[in-house]
């Protein structure tokens, strides 16, 4: 028997038109579309892999259950398919039936979300991740020119660098800066260019950047005062200074386990030398605080260059 006709008779049968109406924009798992017709599921299963066998299906697995949508078909199979289902005249029914299940679909997603309000950032949740959010808001950056001074391997700048005019990654490690340099041409990031220089003094000509950056850098600075002064000679008027640190703590060891300079420093001392660097609008706050010791702390800070 040729495909063809194998085709013409899978669409002969009043159920197997149902079925197909049922998952013209949806797709339904198997007790889903017993419930929408109304019969039982060894009959819905035999009709299902009919479908199937002709090409008109697709299926995928979550776990136990099946789910199916239809395939793609051209213009004229379908054409053909509907009108016939609507011949059948049980289009209103099935169609009051879907509904009644799409709706229990959308309650069931209410209870869960009613049951967690307030408590839902403390519990996880599948694909939602700090990584992900971050990269969520890296998309939102506007296509300027970034300097992420004290760089490392440069993560940030790679994540801006998608998006960015041009992103200058500046550490004074040379094998930090050899190891970004390879990531960005493995990464083809041809606008992201990491400079070996010190946060202090970097390789940056003054006013040619629109936002500068130092996560988790300052307080390796041997004089944070003039990492802030180096940041505010390089942008343009109008530009913006981002800070990411460590709130001041008392874990000693820092100094030798991460080559830590400072211990961080208190949202009033940041604010203070911010301003003393001739930056406007500061602001200063803690955006994160780790449960497991020592409990570091995370400050973010901003504010702007003068127009």
């Amino acid at each position: 028997m040729s495909h063809r006709v194998k085709l013409l008779s899978a669409l002969a049968d009043p159920t197997r038109l149902r079925i197909l109406a049922a998952l013209r924009e949806n797709e339904l798992s198997v007790a889903e579309l017993q419930e929408v017709l109304g019969i039982g599921q060894s009959r819905i299963s035999n009709h299902l892999a009919q479908l199937k066998s002709v090409g008109l299906l697709r299926d995928r697995r979550e776990g136990q259950k099946a789910y199916y949508r239809r395939a793609e078909m051209g213009r004229e199979i379908w054409s053909l398919a509907e009108g016939a289902a609507g011949e059948v005249g049980t289009q209103a029914r099935d169609g009051e039936a879907l509904r009644r299940v799409l709706g229990q679909r959308q309650e069931k997603s209410k209870r869960y979300f009613d049951a967690v309000a307030g408590r839902l950032g403390k519990k996880y949740c599948p694909g939602r991740s700090w990584e992900a959010v971050g990269r969520l808001l890296l998309a939102l950056a506007p296509r300027q020119v970034y300097a992420d001074l004290g760089a490392g391997e440069g993560l940030i700048s790679q994540l801006l660098a998608a998006r960015a005019k041009k992103v200058i990654a500046v550490d004074h490690s040379p094998r930090m800066v050899e190891v970004g340099r390879d990531l960005a041409k493995r990464s083809g990031l041809k606008n992201l260019e990491y400079r070996l220089g010190d946060m202090e003094n970097p390789p940056i000509r003054p006013g040619s950047v629109d936002v500068a950056i130092l996560s988790q850098a300052l307080h390796h600075a041997v004089h944070p005062p003039r990492a802030l002064e180096a940041a505010w000679k390089i942008l343009r008027p109008g530009g913006t200074l981002l800070i990411l640190d460590l709130v001041e703590h008392t874990f000693e060891a820092a100094r030798e386990m991460y080559a830590d300079v400072w211990l961080g420093f208190s949202p009033a001392e940041l604010a203070r030398l911010m301003r003393e660097a001739k930056f406007e609008g500061v602001s200063v706050e803690v955006v994160a605080k780790e449960k497991e010791g020592p409990g570091f702390q995370t400050l973010l800070a901003a504010g702007n260059k003068p127009e």
